[in-house]
């Protein structure tokens, strides 16, 4: 190791150390440590119109269970999308402008509204190029992030914080991000895995669904079906709350009086978290090492006793976190997840997924009995969207390359959401505080005597 090596090697020496703080204090000084309660529900920092994240009640003081409820503009999610999966109108456009418009359009509303965000699918001149398949990332999520950054410098008035700017950039992006998002990944596959790079043009008139199938596909081709069910996941993912990290990021930054395009390009950078929409890669890592190691897929004390091994940190990743199991809010059910389940049981039943699609459930069904045996927790614990979203997009041949960048292109319209009520209504830039822990004063010494 050279002089510099070991230089740079002691600079990390006491990294822990420096950035540790006693986790008695946050219960000493009543910090809500992530902006939760003591009992896991948020911290009461804004009000919204947008949507309601519903999974308990309170009652005497105490936060009982209840069946999880997700409401858009005062809509249920059931209302919106759960009588419709077979149908053949496609959602996500009409869920766009109830979310953007405060109210579900009449026809020629729709009509208008799709009009234009087809016609804005088209990209900068040279922005493939330069901005896509230069110097690609191996994480397309960060390709998203600086596409949308550097869009802001193709847009004369980006700085214009007028409805009319903020309408018109809010549905640019929801129209192209789907293109950046494909064009990326055979972007990212030539550099990296030495693949054809296909390049195919949009066609005018396709819904987002559409648009992202015959952009993804070599051969163009895709079912009407195949869209639909496309078309649901990105209804599934468009908006859940302001208090979710990527919609509270979009907030945080609008109330700072900075442009759309740096908000919605740090919305992007939380939502790769791991710990947010990134998950979705911790939970088909997690399912398939079950699938690997589990030789009876559908007997029960199999699946139970390598989750106990989960739960007990002695396999996977050893945190033992189940993944896909579990919420925030959610306790009985997750509404987002009780209709993706559907969709997928509609989909693997008589195919060669229909096995998987069965140990997955079984997960649900087993993991709260594993964890009142391994840990005696009696915590009440439903599966989320994550539990099955990633199954549907494999059954329908999507790389796990474009899952999260999938969500990233749906939730942008409970972003645009979220920033447009933030500048009508929030007024205050958002700044919490933070407790010091240094109670003491320490001398200065200077540089000679230290």
């Amino acid at each position: 190791m050279s002089e510099e090596e070991a230089r740079r090697v002691r600079l990390y020496d006491n990294f822990r150390d420096v950035n540790r703080i006693d986790p008695s204090f946050y219960e000493r000084y009543d910090v809500k440590r992530g902006l939760r309660n003591a009992d896991g529900t948020g911290v009461l920092v804004g009000m919204t119109n947008i949507s309601n994240v519903h999974g308990y009640v309170i009652s005497d003081g105490e936060r009982r269970p209840d069946e999880g409820s997700l409401r858009l503009r005062g809509y249920e999610l059931y209302d919106l999308l759960g009588e419709h999966i077979s149908g053949q109108r496609f959602r996500y456009e009409e869920l766009c402008y109830l979310l953007l418009m405060g109210e579900l359009p009449t026809q020629a509303q729709l009509k208008s509204f799709i009009e234009v965000i087809d016609s804005q699918r088209e990209l900068p001149d040279g922005f493939t190029g330069s901005m896509l398949m230069r110097d690609t990332p191996p994480d397309i999520m960060n390709v998203l992030a600086r596409s949308v950054l550097q869009l802001y410098a193709y847009d004369e008035h980006a700085e214009d914080r007028t409805p009319s700017h903020e309408i018109h950039t809010a549905l640019s992006l929801i129209s192209r991000l789907p293109r950046i998002m494909v064009l990326t990944y055979y972007s990212k596959r030539a550099r990296y895995e030495h693949e054809s790079m296909i390049m195919h043009r949009f066609i005018p008139g396709q819904s987002s669904a559409e648009t992202i199938l015959s952009m993804l596909r070599s051969d163009r081709q895709f079912t009407g079906e195949e869209a639909r069910m496309l078309d649901i996941m990105l209804c599934l993912h468009a908006e859940h709350g302001g208090g979710n990290n990527s919609t509270f990021t979009t907030r945080v930054l609008s109330s700072a009086d900075t442009d759309p395009y740096s908000a919605y390009a740090a919305a992007i950078g939380s939502l790769k978290g791991h710990r947010h929409g990134g998950a979705n890669h911790q939970v088909r890592a997690m399912q398939a090492e079950i699938k690997e190691n589990v030789e009876h897929w559908d007997n029960d004390d199999e699946v139970a006793a390598y989750l106990a091994r989960i739960v007990n940190k002695q396999a996977y990743d050893k945190t033992g976190l189940v993944y896909g199991m579990g919420h925030a809010v959610y306790t009985l059910s997750d509404p987002r997840a009780v209709i993706c389940k559907r969709f997928a049981e509609q989909l693997a039943r008589g195919t060669e997924y229909e096995a998987e699609y069965e140990l997955l459930c079984a997960i649900e069904r087993l993991t709260p009995e594993v964890l009142v045996r391994e840990r005696g927790t009696k915590k009440t614990m439903c599966a989320n969207v994550d539990m099955y979203s990633g199954f549907v997009y494999s059954m329908m041949g999507i790389p796990e390359d474009l899952y999260t960048p999938l969500f990233a292109c749906a939730r942008m319209a409970g972003w645009a959401a979220h920033r447009f009520e933030e500048i009508g209504a929030g007024k205050r830039i958002i700044r919490p505080a933070y407790k010091n822990t240094h109670t003491t004063r320490r001398e200065y010494k200077p540089i000679a005597e230290r």
